[in-house]
């Protein structure tokens, strides 16, 4: 028996050593493409910076914000394939119904994603960079570090992107019967406080404003994941009360 489980363990290892080579092989690739975009990239995250001229104070600078972009954007394009190796690595381990359940998730993560990539740049941005690059305007005028710029952007979207897949995920824990829609009610004064504690530690900037801009559609998230797992808990109630078929 402690042979065959080793067998096992070692048959998982592989497996995962597999999948994490591939990801990193897509990974690559996704990132060479997006440094042939970098250009346009670099112009698009550039925008809500407006007039303020950006600056490089280091020979490699440039090309190291260059990597960040492109691994940013290679980042980007390869989640959707990152998601799938991990599905089909837990997948083995999950029941037919569960498996159902993931394969319906998997574009609501990309949407969900992509949506908050869209919050953070067209909702969040503009205010938070006016709100940096006018504070003190009067006593200093700012130029401000391209790489410095980049790297804040990148993680701000990056972060606000991940936090918005919390509907998808309390979902998927309510139709594994993880979470209820009665314990979720229940933490709503913690996450309401958890969101501002994560608006202040993802938005750049200390107004209050601009972190309430963050934290609001993460309540609204929030309350929006209570919803669905109590829309999930009455079709499985429904399902389980629905009579069997008589026998003919």
């Amino acid at each position: 028996m402690s042979k065959e489980k080793n067998l096992t363990f070692m048959g998982h290892v592989r497996e995962l050593r597999g999948r994490l080579g591939w990801s990193v092989l897509v990974l690559v690739i996704t990132t060479i493409i997006a440094f042939v975009f970098a250009d346009q990239i670099f112009h698009f995250l550039i925008k809500p910076a407006g007039n303020i001229p950006l600056i490089y104070t280091e020979m490699t600078e440039m090309l190291g914000t260059y990597m960040i972009v492109s691994l940013a954007g290679g980042l980007v394009l390869a989640m959707p394939f990152f998601v799938y190796q991990i599905v089909m690595f837990v997948s083995p381990a999950l029941t037919r119904s569960e498996k159902r359940y993931v394969y319906i998730a998997l574009p609501w993560i990309t949407v969900m994603f992509v949506g908050g990539v869209a919050f953070g740049y067209f909702i969040l941005l503009p205010p938070a960079m006016h709100f940096l690059l006018s504070f003190g305007s009067d006593i200093a005028s700012p130029y401000i570090k391209i790489g410095n710029y980049i790297t804040l952007v990148t993680r701000l979207l990056l972060a606000i992107g991940i936090v918005f897949e919390t509907p998808v995920v309390i979902t998927f824990l309510s139709r594994l019967g993880i979470v209820t829609p009665g314990w979720l009610a229940g933490k709503r004064k913690w996450a309401f406080i958890g969101a501002f504690l994560l608006a202040a530690i993802i938005t750049p900037t200390m107004d209050p404003i601009n972190q309430s801009l963050v934290a609001v559609p993460l309540i609204v998230l929030y309350e929006m994941s209570i919803w669905l797992s109590k829309l999930v808990y009455r079709r499985r109630a429904k399902t389980v009360s629905s009579p069997a078929p008589s026998p003919t």
